[in-house]
């Protein structure tokens, strides 16, 4: 189940990596709402398509017949007082956004964002991967690319011990955004 922010953000990057995306940026603005964002540069959708995958019998999948993450998304952010918007065009990508009102109690946990960001770097090294966290006026940047080249090149993701530290990296950063 999409329990809380960062499933619904595995989930989108995920649908994202499986259209052939080769880049993927993720966005996350805490304010009075909480905006979610996530764009690709994969295949893209044509019109019907983009209306249908909010549908939750609707699903491109073939191992289960329901596709329940968007949907889930877009109904989580009406209820919550908020807005889904799905653009996507085929042969440029798709951008997926949802807003939340924060002072909605049905509005979800972030949840947590930096294994979820790990497990896209670390599944997915061939992507190029950035992650822009907002609060206020501060942010956050991750970008998997400078950040491989900041630690010499090839793919640091691989190694478990250097994974470990960059969640930490990325876990510390966050938390200094609201202090």
């Amino acid at each position: 189940m999409l329990e809380d922010l960062s499933h619904h953000i595995l989930d989108i990057a995920e649908n994202g990596v499986n259209a052939g995306a080769s880049a993927i940026t993720i966005e996350l603005e805490d304010d009075e709402y909480i905006r979610l964002t996530v764009k690709d540069n994969g295949r893209g959708m044509d019109e019907s398509t983009a209306r249908s995958v909010v549908d939750p019998f609707y699903t491109t999948r073939t191992e289960r017949r329901v596709g329940l993450g968007l949907p889930f998304l877009k109904q989580l952010a009406e209820l919550c007082g908020g807005k889904f918007l799905l653009r996507s065009s085929p042969g440029k990508g798709t951008d997926v956004s949802a807003t939340f009102r924060k002072d909605s109690v049905d509005t979800p946990p972030l949840g947590d964002i930096p294994s979820t960001l790990l497990t896209l770097l670390v599944g997915n090294p061939q992507i190029a991967w950035r992650y822009i966290h907002r609060v206020g006026n501060r942010e956050f940047v991750l970008d998997s690319e400078e950040l491989a080249e900041a630690l010499g090149g090839g793919n640091p993701f691989a190694d478990a011990a250097l994974a470990v530290g960059i969640k930490e990296f990325i876990a510390t950063n966050i938390e200094e955004l609201s202090v």
